[in-house]
This record gives C-alpha cells, structure tokens and sequence, in this order.
C-alpha cells in the first residue's frame, strides 16, 4: 500500500491555502496599496524563517463521492519565525477571505496564537486588518442553534491578558480593524498604525443605526482619532514602516519576563561629553527648549542615528516615553516637554506614564528620567479629567517600581507630581539649571505676596525683586550641600555619569528576573 495519493491531496491543500481568498480577492487587496497578510509577515522576518502552525486548517467542500472540491483555509495566518535571529510568533487576519472577519478555523488559530506565545515564552506579534464576528456568527451550520462554548471552558480572554505580563506582545493595524480584532490590537505593548487604517468598536453602518452619526471609518476611528486617545502608540508612513518599527521595538526587550534584555555592543563612547548640553537650558527659565534635543545628546547613537525610539508623542504630549540604549544597556527613557503645558502633567499624560512605568517593570528595564516638571496640570478642564487622581495613580506605580531608576534633573520639580519622575530609590543628578519647592517662583509670589506687591510704590518692581529672592532659594546648590541630590553636575557630563551608575545597578541585579506584579493603586 502506498501513501502516494494522501501526500499529493496533502500538497494540494497547501497550495489552495496559498491562494488564500483568491486571484480575485488579492489583486482588490493590492489596487488598495495594501500586502496580504503572508506577503506581511514574509516582509517582517528573515527570510525562509516562517514555519506555519495550522496550515491544513479550513473549511473543505465535497462532492457526492466524497472527493475534496474546494478548500476555504483558514483566515488567519499563525506561525514560528525570526527577526534579526531571533525566534517569535507572529499571526494575522486574511483580508481575503471575508474581510478579516473570522471564519471557525480563523477564529481557533486567532485565540492560539497567545497561547503559544505564553507556551514557549517568546514575542508576541499581530499583524490586524479585519472585524470581529458577525450577527450570523462563526458556525458552518447556519441552521443549527449556535450552543457557544461550554461553561468549564477556559476564556479566550485569558491567555490575551496573561501574555502582556509575560511576553512583549507588539501589534499593527494595517488597513481597517474592528469588534474583537480591535480590543487584540490594543491588548499590547506597542501598537502602530498605517496612515489608511482605522480602528473601531464597530464600523460607520452600525454607529449610524444605534447612534444616528454619519462618519466615515477615518472619522470614527481614523490616525487623528486614535494618536491622540492613547489606543495607539505611533503611526507608520507605509506597511514597510510599521514592520520596521515593529521589529525596533523588540530589539529592546527580552523574549519574556524571566530574562532580561540583552546588552548589544556599543560604539559609542561612553565617555562623550556634549558641549552643546551646556547651554541647551535657557537662563531664562520662561524660555522654552527641547528636551528630545537633551536625551538625543546623551543615549546611544550610530553615527548621526539615535538609538531613542519614541512611543505615545501624541497622547500626553506634555510627557515623553520611549525605549534607548545607554552604553549597549536597553532603558526605558521619561521627559517632559515644556513646549506642551509647560510640561505639566495632565490627565493623559499620567496614564501614559503609568502604562510605560508598568511596561518597564514587567521587563526589567532601568528608567531614565529627565525631568522638567511644574506640577499637576490645573483648571477647570484638569479637574473634571480626574488629573489628581490619574496623577496619584502614577506616582504610585513608580513607586513600585523595581527596576534601577536614574533622575537628570534638567529644570523644574514641582509640587507633588514631580515624585512621578523620581523611583524608590533613584540615583539623582542635578543640573545647574534645576530649580525644586512646593511651587513655581513664577504664580506663587504673585499668590503669596499679593498685598505686599499692590502695595508697593512699584508693583512690577517689587514683585520680580520677590521672585528673584526665593529663585535663590530654589537653587540646585543648597540641595546638593545637604546631600538631597547624589550630585550637581555640568550637563556635558551626564552621559557618562549615567553610564557609570547603570554598571554598578545592573551588576546588583542579581535576583533571577520574574513577571511584575502590583497592588490596587488610586
């Protein structure tokens, strides 16, 4: 007996996978300047690395004797490959097929793929363009009774919310995203969108019919849209950049939460000093500057290259969050930019802190802050945000951070949210610009004074010469004399001062690395 024939009908199979929706389906999916999914994910990994789980997966068709006709396959591609060398999961819906939107095999591939990730501890990966279920569901038999899944089964749920906390899990929208496929692009770390995709809870038809607004996708879920709400981290010029930034974003990370990130040569030396940090802060601390400038000068670079890979700018701009590495080391990098509320901390931008101080955690990444901070942000908008409580919420997960934690302080420290910039025990730099107290100079004398000043021959006058008082006492000075600072030091210094401390606090990380837990927070 020869098993001839079961091989070729096994050949056959792969090759109607490998047509996915059809001649037809993939040439609509090009003349919309989009790839199909397998082109996706042979763009993404090194080539002849992808090794697919559940391709025989599908729905097959049967004539009268019994002889395959046809073969839908599965309409979520789910398999092994590597990046750069290095081993992880990567899964994404068919557009092909039916949007995207889940047919049973599809839907079983979709929900393992998390499960297989959490299985071998290696990255998570998911290329979204497609919806969720449908009002007729995702059963073959359409008129059978849908039963659902039985009340001892595990949640497909579950396994989604257990890898964020034990593998880095990096997701993209390439084209429109919607229902459940929506809620798995957000379940990640890093999630990047191209310029045409758009993400939904559900799409323009079914808003129109429950809500009576008339938008188009773009409108509803669109770049503009989600940049600015936090569902997404960073948008993407094109496919190409969003697999690009995908694969960058990894390269920071270890594979899970029981190891840490490696450590790459570095070529930078680590002893560079930046005359430019001299004089990047204004004397006039009115005066805005660029504090991507300042973290620019002293990460790691590669020629004119900056290994800072920001993430979030559009959501909290008043905080900025990214990944870089300092002397081959992978950190996690905080600032405030004074060009946004002066560097306030807003509502949003301290759940942005928050997310990425808990990212950090979960992966053993020392934090680097830079700090320019005023305070809360405040007003009528502010207090009707829940800024004081997100606020709190966020200085509570840095104090419950456990990773090596640095602070370069750059310009202001003020009032309670400038603890949102310093961990539990943090190796503290000042510079010779910094000012600290319970207030900002600038407001609080006119508050305090206020009588003083209105009664004085010059009110202008005297209220500058009271400013110009307690800015001496704001001084980074005094503070370093009574050792509340580790040490005041000349910004073009900072490099390798940073570089000196993260040796000696990786080195006394001696404690086998493990999944980050936390308490309930404000």
């Amino acid at each position: 007996m020869s098993w001839d024939a079961d091989i070729d009908e096994i050949k056959r199979r792969r090759e109607l996978a490998k047509q996915q929706g059809g001649k037809d389906a993939v040439t609509r999916q090009h003349e919309k300047g989009r790839l199909t999914i397998r082109e996706r994910i042979d763009t993404l990994l090194d080539a002849n690395s992808f090794n697919e789980v559940g391709e025989g997966a599908g729905v097959p068709e049967y004539d009268d004797a019994g002889q395959l006709t046809d073969f839908q396959p599965a309409n979520f591609v789910l398999g092994f490959g590597e990046i750069d060398g290095r081993r992880v999961i990567v899964g994404g819906e068919d557009f092909t097929l039916k949007g995207g939107s889940p047919n049973p095999a599809g839907l079983r591939k979709s929900v393992y793929a998390e499960q297989l990730a959490l299985q071998f501890k290696v990255p998570l990966i998911r290329l979204h363009e497609g919806g969720g279920g449908s009002v007729g569901g995702t059963g073959q038999e359409k008129k059978r009774r849908p039963l659902g899944e039985p009340v001892f089964s595990t949640s497909r749920f579950v396994p989604l919310a257990e890898t964020l906390g034990h593998v880095p899990v990096a997701t993209a929208a390439l084209g429109p995203v919607a229902g459940l496929p929506a809620a798995r692009l957000v379940a990640s770390h890093f999630s990047v969108m191209t310029e045409n995709a758009a993400v939904l809870i559900a799409g323009p038809q079914v808003v129109k019919r429950a809500l009576g607004h008339d938008l188009t996708k773009e409108e509803l879920g669109g770049p503009q849209v989600h940049l600015k709400s936090g569902a997404i981290d960073n948008l993407a010029k094109d496919e190409e950049d969003a697999l690009n930034q995908i694969a960058r974003f990894l390269s920071y990370l270890p594979d899970n939460a029981w190891a840490r990130a490696p450590r790459i040569a570095c070529n930078d030396p680590v002893d560079r000093c930046e005359d430019a940090l001299a004089n990047i802060v204004p004397a006039d601390r009115r005066q805005p500057f660029q504090m991507r400038k300042i973290i620019a000068h002293i990460v790691d670079r590669n020629g004119d290259a900056t290994s800072f890979f920001e993430m979030s700018r559009k959501f909290g701009p008043s905080l900025i969050t990214g990944l870089a590495r300092l002397n081959g080391h992978a950190v996690g990098v905080i600032g405030n930019d004074c060009m946004f509320y002066a560097g306030a901390m807003t509502a949003a931008a301290a759940q942005k802190l928050r997310r990425f101080v808990d990212f950090c955690n979960s992966f053993h990444l020392p934090v680097l802050s830079f700090v320019d901070e005023p305070g809360f942000m405040i007003g009528p908008d502010s207090e009707a945000a829940g800024t004081i409580r997100h606020g709190t919420a966020a200085i509570s997960a840095v104090l419950q951070s456990r990773v090596p934690w640095a602070s370069v302080q750059v310009q202001k420290a003020f009032g309670v949210a400038a603890q949102a910039h310093f961990g539990p025990a943090p190796y503290v730099l000042s510079w010779p610009s910094a000012a600290s107290g319970a207030l900002p100079v600038e407001g609080g004398v006119a508050v305090a004074f206020a009588r003083e000043i209105a009664a004085a021959p010059d009110p202008a006058a005297r209220q500058k010469e009271l400013e110009d008082m307690l800015a001496a006492s704001q001084s980074p000075f005094p503070r370093a004399e009574g050792l509340s600072v580790h040490e005041i030091i000349d910004p073009r210094e900072t490099r390798p001062k940073l570089a000196a401390w993260l040796e000696l606090a990786q080195a006394a990380q001696t404690d086998p690395p493990e999944p980050f837990t936390t308490t309930m927070r404000p």
